[in-house]
């Protein structure tokens, strides 16, 4: 989901590098950083990093239409959404530097995946924790597999409707050609995601904020 400044306004391409800005730095100042512990910060930089890497493996059909995990879903469960809008800034500034994505649709690149993503994923850990039964396999599957399935999907709607309204590309061409293999690489997303979180459940549920030990192991 790398976007390109190609064929889009330079003041469209600004605005968005404005707004994310300005989202960016109001929900980091939400952060009591000097108050994070040793396992919350290793949990987020190592999931951040992870993520980075993890995003130069990607293919393309199009300029701007490009095929990567998204791991919005993993990071929002393992530090928070505000924690882990910054750790998604990082790794689109990371993707910038290492020419994988232009430095003029950073801002259009992180508020069309990682910002829908990790929002949307923040949302149904909140509606799972209110509806489903605390246990270990409500959480991993509600949450670290159709959870991270539908954060990719909506990241790559706005994505393709964010061309489509641009004039980039046509909306049939987008629906056709395009849209279906984003909704394959949705599975690509929950198994991925899915299986980062078991392992880190199982081996290192101190780096996972969103898992509580007394709520889920003590049904």
């Amino acid at each position: 989901m790398n976007l390109r400044a190609e064929g889009f306004p330079t003041e469209l391409m600004l605005l968005g590098n404005a707004l994310a800005l300005g989202l960016l730095v109001w929900r980091a100042r939400k952060v009591a950083w000097l108050s994070l512990s040793q396992a919350q910060l290793t949990g987020w930089l190592g999931a951040s990093t992870l993520i980075a890497v993890i995003w130069q493996l990607k293919t393309g059909i199009q300029p701007g239409l490009s095929f990567h995990l998204l791991g919005a879903s993993v990071l929002t469960l393992v530090c928070g959404r505000d924690k882990a809008l910054v750790g998604m800034a990082g790794v689109v500034l990371a993707n910038c530097a290492n020419g994988s994505a232009d430095w003029l649709a950073a801002g259009w690149s992180w508020l069309l995946g990682p910002l829908v993503g990790i929002l949307l994923a923040d949302r149904l850990l909140r509606l799972s924790e209110q509806r489903l039964p605390a246990n270990y396999f409500a959480f991993f599957f509600a949450n670290g597999f159709f959870g991270a399935a539908l954060s990719f999907i909506a990241a790559a709607l706005c994505l393709l409707g964010f061309h489509a309204l641009a004039g980039r590309y046509a909306p049939g061409y987008l629906l056709e050609e395009v849209l279906p293999y984003y909704l394959l690489f949705a599975w690509s997303e929950a198994f991925s995601s899915g299986l980062i979180m078991a392992m880190l459940i199982i081996y290192r549920p101190q780096w996972v904020e969103s898992f509580d030990d007394r709520r889920y192991l003590s049904q």
